[in-house]
């Protein structure tokens, strides 16, 4: 378990770049849902990390990891590259959108939960989802049964959503040497 008094001075957020392409996918999800992919603030600050803020993330990512059922795109939708919102089956996208969408139910501000693709260490593509606290980012992901600091991955981070808008993708500046090594 996470003490989060004992991590601030350790925390180490994403470093972002420049605007980049947006997922088709979300492109597409964006058209179906344009009020997930709006502007949300500029200079919006990182979540408070408390313990309640830990155990509700914790929850929530075990939660949709255990309800909803692994199945891909093709196996539901016969296509590639579909964003929903889960109900029973879903992909990674889908895992991370439900987790977003409940995360923000719970009070966590929009723009601190952000869809993130990442490599896997064997090259697949993926998405988790990131949150921004004031104790660092932290990744809730469907493949992982623990929320881990970013940092603390076996992804190469590639890009996310932009703090300031939700339909906007920024590039990461991943400079870890032990993920580097590992492509």
């Amino acid at each position: 378990m996470l003490l989060c008094g004992t991590i601030g001075a350790l925390a180490a957020p994403m470093t972002t770049g420049r605007i980049t392409s947006q997922p088709i996918g979300h492109y597409e999800f964006c058209q179906q849902a344009p009020a997930e992919c709006r502007a949300t603030g500029r200079n919006v600050a990182p979540d408070r990390m408390t313990t309640k803020a830990w155990a509700t993330m914790v929850e929530i990512n075990d939660r949709v990891n255990t309800t909803i059922i692994p199945r891909t795109d093709m196996e539901m939708w016969g296509k590639e590259e579909i964003w929903s919102y889960p109900v029973k089956y879903g992909d990674c996208e889908d895992y991370v959108l439900l987790k977003r969408h409940e995360l923000i139910g719970a009070g966590f501000k929009p723009s601190n939960l952000l869809i993130t693709v990442v490599l896997q260490p064997n090259g697949d593509g993926h998405a988790v989802l990131t949150v921004r606290t004031d104790q660092g980012d932290f990744i809730l992901d469907n493949l992982v049964s623990s929320v881990m600091d970013w940092r603390d991955t076996r992804y190469r981070y590639l890009k996310r959503q932009s703090v300031a808008n939700a339909g906007k993708w920024v590039d990461i500046v991943d400079e870890r040497r032990n993920v580097a090594s590992s492509f």
